[in-house]
């Protein structure tokens, strides 16, 4: 089975291994975001499925425009059977949709139709879900709204962080996403339209959505940090400068403090601070200009007090 895979971060750099360990599978190219200039130095840094492409000395493509009208002959004269898109980044067009007699197999990290869009592995702790999985599906015009191929459910741990759930989701999209494919080799893979009507969304993450309100309640805030882990990072305000918090356990019941509000310091729980409903004890934290630690280390060289607030900014 002849194809060209298309796909840009780590989640899709998995996937794409899994093509390659697949005997029925023939990769003729890959896809890939052009090379950006990333951090301070603002050095050019390759995708991670790029360099997966190159170990396996594999022709890589990097157009600015995949829908460009040569770029797509360039693809048309391949004699593909098929196109494989996982968080590529960019839209296909209905030319790209219909090139290959198979079409275009996306892996989608959700239970469509549940948390279509860019940011669904963030949402569904952000969100308190139990579930989640990964669905394969025939691609067209619209944002993972193409008919649903093979789906395969997971549990999401009461303190499961979004960068675990992302590495079980990977391994788990490239083992569906291989079986997908052996499928529509076989003439076998099915093909289920979504209940639109039963469709949520997940936009793409920011670091803003980061901010703690403290005047949620304790399970609320406890689940953003969970969905913060490890990017970007969920963060308050302390004495005006933003104080990343990386873990939490919940004070069920904890009343008398305004939200925000150190109700407890203790090196071995924590700092105890008044939600909306309940308390959360930060367990694992970081302040400006410092790396994540434990709170007992942090409070040996930091005199938080009771009664100060965070979450005033500036």
């Amino acid at each position: 089975m002849r194809v060209v895979f298309m796909g840009t971060p780590d989640f899709a750099a998995i996937c794409l291994k899994g093509l390659l360990n697949a005997d029925f599978i023939d990769v003729i190219g890959v896809v890939t975001q052009p090379d950006r200039a990333r951090g301070r130095g603002y050095k050019v840094t390759y995708s991670p499925v790029k360099k997966v492409a190159l170990e396996a000395n594999l022709p890589v493509y990097q157009p600015e425009n995949v829908n460009d009208s040569e770029f797509v002959d360039k693809l048309e004269g391949m004699n593909l059977d098929a196109i494989v898109v996982v968080a590529y980044g960019q839209l296909l067009k209905e030319r790209l949709l219909n090139l290959t007699p198979y079409g275009c197999i996306n892996v989608h990290a959700s239970l469509l139709p549940k948390y279509r869009g860019a940011g669904p592995i963030h949402r569904v702790i952000i969100n308190g879900e139990t579930k989640t999985g990964i669905t394969t599906m025939y691609m067209d015009k619209g944002w993972d709204t193409g008919d649903m191929i093979l789906q395969k459910e997971v549990e999401i741990g009461s303190e499961m962080t979004v960068g675990e759930l992302h590495d079980i989701l990977a391994e788990l999209g490239s083992e569906v996403l291989v079986e997908t494919l052996r499928q529509i080799k076989n003439g076998t893979a099915p093909r289920i339209p979504q209940q639109h009507e039963k469709a949520t969304y997940a936009p793409k993450i920011k670091k803003e959505d980061g901010e703690i309100d403290w005047n949620q309640p304790a399970r609320k805030i406890y689940n953003l940090v969970r969905g913060m882990d490890p990017w970007p990072g969920a963060y308050t305000w302390y004495k005006g400068e933003i104080f990343k918090i990386w873990k939490t356990r919940i004070e069920e019941n904890l009343t008398g403090g305004i939200p925000g509000q150190v109700m407890d310091v203790d090196l071995k729980k924590g700092i105890l601070v008044q939600t909306k409903e309940g308390g959360l004890w930060l367990t694992e934290v970081q302040s400006a200009n410092s790396r994540r630690m434990d709170v007992g280390a942090f409070l040996n060289g930091h005199n938080v007090k009771k009664g100060e607030v965070f979450g005033n900014a500036k």
